[in-house]
């Protein structure tokens, strides 16, 4: 059993390398391609269609706001991998991985616009007059292939009660090492705290997360902020670590062993990717509920969701650990995960260590909230709104035994899962570029949308 355990952790540690990270990147820089480049002609409207809407109201027809979209989308992303997945990337990879994760992120936003467009495109009712969309209904209404959309749904939902363990194991060790808390008695608050929220639907979930997220997002890169101000002077040499290391490999120094141009880009890329999930199809989901009067525009919000987690949060992390120096502390290659509290304590005493643990446990208790409305939605789609309540309980149960440990030989599986929903989910963006293509082109040159916002309709 345990070379089985051991072959099944090779062979998903190759997959998510340069195969999954290559189709990633394929398949990004041919949607940017076929989009004209949208995301580089148009950051100010983007922005100003997003943030700049925030007060007001919002147009067409849904469920949630469009905020409440993203803050839900945005719980699932932002998660444990903005605090511990960068110190991991700089260590193996080299300060100069932060500039292809920024590369992935822009990439990567033709993705997630072009997932969540379609999602919204080919949404629909359910029984509680709520609107649902995502990948099983694109694929099903958009490609004709239910079985397509019946295997993602299927391996999602199967796959979030190992992912549900590992978070809920996450923040249960991270409380017991805190504050010396039993995890049983974490994972039963947790589970309980989840309960409140995700029994009361996409409505409840997006008036937590509307708060919720913000907030959180706010207090860590606040945080981080201070502790690189407190390093200001460090900043310029940070600046070339990254830029000067992005082209060129990277001789070892104190902890850190050095790295090849290869293992820095792949580095980036894959923590650019795993974090804001461009093209993992999980997104699309939260916002096939938002009030909007074209896919198009909701699109934007889920590049504004890269924006966010990947050049804010990772960013954040990323300087933190470059102008502190931790990075290159002897025996830093032996822990990078702990690299952040570090860097934070150093700079701010005791202060900085329980930020960073309160933000990991925060980060962590989002994340839980919203794949258990993911995994709810596959039940739905796959049999109906009642037993999407039952799963909902299962996913409760799941935190609890990840929080004390149980089932830690499944977690070996949990890539393998993952590749199961991407693989899916990919094919059907790309079989499907040219509906994203017709509707982003109708939303830019009709005059109900962009041309009436920028004021110059025909």
């Amino acid at each position: 059993m345990e070379n089985f355990i051991e072959g099944v952790e090779r062979f998903s540690a190759w997959l998510w390398g340069i195969p999954i990270i290559a189709l990633l990147v394929i398949s990004g820089v041919y949607m940017t391609f076929k989009l004209g480049f949208f995301q580089f002609r148009y950051p100010v409207y983007i922005f100003q269609q997003t943030f700049g809407s925030i007060f007001k109201k919002p147009k067409g027809e849904g469920t949630v706001t469009p905020l409440q979209a993203l803050t839900s989308a945005l719980s699932s992303t932002i998660g444990a991998a903005n605090i511990v997945g960068v110190p991991a990337a700089i260590m193996f990879g080299g300060p100069g991985a932060v500039f292809w994760m920024w590369v992935i992120a822009l990439i990567g936003m033709a993705l997630k616009f072009s997932e969540s467009v379609l999602a919204v495109h080919y949404r629909e009712q359910n029984e509680k007059g709520e609107y649902v969309g995502g990948p099983m209904y694109y694929m099903t209404k958009g490609l004709n292939m239910k079985w397509l959309g019946v295997w993602f749904s299927f391996a999602l939902m199967i796959e979030l009660i190992p992912s549900i363990m590992v978070q809920g194991n996450s923040v249960a060790s991270t409380v017991q090492q805190s504050f010396n808390i039993d995890g049983l008695y974490t994972g039963i608050i947790i589970a309980a705290i989840a309960a409140l929220v995700v029994f009361g639907g996409i409505k409840r979930i997006g008036q937590v997360t509307e708060l919720f997220v913000p907030f959180m997002a706010a207090i860590y890169v606040g945080g981080a902020l201070i502790v690189v101000i407190m390093n200001i002077d460090q900043v310029p040499g940070v600046f070339a670590l990254i830029f000067g290391h992005a082209f060129q490999p990277m001789s070892a120094v104190g902890g850190f062993a050095g790295a090849a141009i290869a293992e820095t880009i792949r580095w980036g890329f894959a923590r650019g990717l795993y974090s804001n999930e461009a093209g993992l199809g999980t997104a699309p989901m939260a916002h096939a509920a938002a009030q909007t009067d074209h896919p198009v525009r909701q699109g934007f919000w889920s590049v504004i969701g890269i924006v966010v987690d990947t050049l804010v949060v990772c960013t954040a992390t990323a300087f933190v650990i470059l102008s502190t120096g931790v990075w290159t502390a002897e025996g830093a290659l032996d822990n990078s995960s702990a690299l952040t509290t570090v860097a934070f304590e150093e700079s701010l005493g005791t202060f900085g260590s329980l930020l960073v643990t309160v933000s990991l446990i925060f980060f962590v208790l989002s994340t839980i909230i919203v794949i258990i409305f993911y995994g709810a939605k596959q039940a739905e789609f796959l049999f109906n709104w009642k037993i999407a309540q039952a799963v909902k309980v299962v996913y409760l149960v799941a935190i609890i035994l990840g929080a004390v440990g149980a089932a830690q030989t499944i977690w070996s599986f949990l890539d393998l899962t993952l590749a199961a929903i991407l693989l899916p989910n990919i094919i059907a963006i790309l079989l499907l570029s040219n509906k994203v293509k017709e509707l982003k082109n109708e939303f830019f040159r009709s005059d109900k949308y962009y041309l009436k916002d920028i004021g110059k309709t025909k």
